[in-house]
């Protein structure tokens, strides 16, 4: 549970769940934490998911599972309560409501439908979403279906996979995934006699927005809210305006958002992909090897200029800093990092307002960024002509570029590029010395095979070590030379004289 307020909410969740594991990811978490403020909310994983019993032989009785929303609420003293039910899960609410009017004082739907395959295109849909659990389950097969805008984002991939393990055995998602195919709840509609507001995403990847109207139109008094998105999840996109709509429905007053609005310089760095992967040419398995280095390496240059990547996608790089001329700086730093694996790379630099406890960062500001640096050319750092005015005296030089069309080609906006004379590039960083006479004799050799593009395990078969000690001279080359990765220490390499 979450919360205090005197007016319960229970949120019935759609699939995959797990309360020990969905608390670790940001939307969520803003989730719980906006409809805690003025409620208690109940939490709990349905049967045979997450924490709960993995009981697949009783997963086709729904009406032992409405019993078990009703144990959940007495188990906790709720006699009565808004019941929020999220995609498969909205079945389960309307079930409830229409036969336990005493437990519902108000229904709330999300991304949900009376029937899961109305149509033939629908049967389809949920026929392949049914093989590919029984196939794949454990690899974060259902993220593309229910997140679809956050399936470039490696991480989240991965932290998805396990997600879908605790979750559920294969044996037991491929029951669920036949349970919520087999969803039916079309003749209950007419007897829910609560105050019910239906919510759908319009663009909804895995539940058609047509669902959401009927459900709408079939029971009594129901309102309908349709949002922009693609995101099946309720837990995921624009959560904010979710607790709101949910806020307002149950409290009668429009919520007092506690948002973090603030002024960002956002950074955006295409590598290796879109418009400049073409440039880059030569074999594709080398490509995407060298940009996951890149994308390794992104963080901690972002760090060592006081930025934070907020997204490292698979041919996109987004950073966020306070200040402009942090932000050129951390530029002319990853052009020479992907200068070092030889992979093209276009940047851009905007300021602009943002939600600081978004997730992920999302907004106007953040589309612009985007703009300018698809309208860059290999090599090149543009920045808004806002940004480049916040810079003044800090020793940086620019050279006029234009107008792009950057924001779905309304309002072009004036940009300029940072002058890229190699004379002015010290005025960006910290100016020292690396004295390679720091590093032994054997530590200079592994650098020099690092340079080759070897990896720790290779080096460590070529030089007759254990991967444990490459890994040890590794970091004490990069601690010796205060180099911020092993990509740095390639392109330092790559820059000195030949003997």
């Amino acid at each position: 549970m979450a919360g205090q307020g005197s007016l319960d909410l229970v949120l019935v969740p759609g699939f995959p769940s797990n309360l020990d594991i969905l608390p670790e990811d940001p939307g969520y978490g803003r989730l719980v934490r906006r409809l805690s403020t003025f409620g208690r909310l109940i939490l709990f994983d349905r049967r045979g998911m997450g924490l709960s019993d993995r009981l697949e032989a009783t997963l086709q009785d729904e009406t032992m599972t409405t019993q078990d929303i009703a144990a959940v609420m007495s188990a906790v003293g709720s006699s009565r309560a808004a019941v929020i039910g999220a995609s498969d899960g909205a079945a389960l609410a309307v079930r409830l409501a229409a036969e336990r009017p005493d437990l519902v004082r108000a229904l709330i739907l999300f991304g949900g439908c009376a029937r899961a395959s109305a149509t033939a295109a629908e049967a389809r849909r949920l026929r392949a979403w049914i093989e590919a659990v029984e196939m794949s389950w454990g690899k974060g097969v259902t993220l593309a279906a229910l997140a679809p805008a956050r399936t470039e984002d490696r991480r989240l991939l991965d932290w998805w996979a396990r997600l879908e393990r605790l979750s559920a055995s294969p044996t037991g998602a491929a029951a669920l995934a036949r349970l919520h195919a087999g969803i039916d709840v079309s003749d209950r509609l007419a007897d829910v006699r609560a105050p019910t507001l239906v919510i759908h995403r319009a663009d909804d990847a895995h539940a058609s927005v047509e669902g959401g109207r009927g459900l709408a139109r079939a029971i009594p008094g129901a309102r309908l809210a349709e949002l922009p998105g693609r995101d099946h999840l309720v837990w995921m996109g624009d959560v904010d305006r979710v607790a709101d709509l949910i806020e307002e429905f149950l409290t009668g007053a429009a919520p007092v958002t506690d948002r973090d609005r603030m002024l960002a310089v956002l950074l955006v760095a295409f590598v290796g992909g879109g418009s400049v992967r073409s440039v880059a040419g030569g074999d594709r398995h080398f490509r995407d090897e060298e940009i996951e280095r890149f994308r390794e390496a992104a963080p901690e240059v972002a760090g060592r200029h006081g930025g934070r990547v907020e997204r490292a996608a698979a041919d996109r790089i987004v950073a966020r800093f306070d200040s402009p001329a942090r932000a050129a700086a951390c530029a002319v730093a990853l052009r020479e990092t992907a200068a070092s694996l030889r992979l093209p790379i276009a940047q851009g630099i905007h300021v602009g307002e943002i939600d600081g406890s978004a997730s992920p960062l999302a907004g106007r500001a953040l589309d612009v960024a985007a703009g300018i640096a698809a309208s860059a050319r290999p090599a090149e750092i543009l920045l808004s002509r806002l940004a480049s005015e916040l810079v003044s005296g800090s020793g940086l030089q620019f050279v006029e570029r234009g107008t792009r069309a950057v924001d779905g080609g309304r309002d072009p906006l004036p940009v300029v590029a940072l002058a890229s004379e190699r004379h002015l590039e010290p005025v960006l960083r910290r100016p020292r010395a690396v004295d390679l006479a720091l590093l032994s004799a054997r530590e200079r050799e592994v650098m020099g095979l690092v340079a080759d593009g070897l990896s720790n395990t290779r080096i460590a078969l070529q030089l007759g070590l254990s991967e444990h000690t490459v890994k040890r001279h590794v970091a004490n080359i990069l601690l010796k030379l205060d180099l911020p990765s092993r990509a740095a220490a390639a392109a330092l390499v790559a820059r000195q004289p030949a003997q």
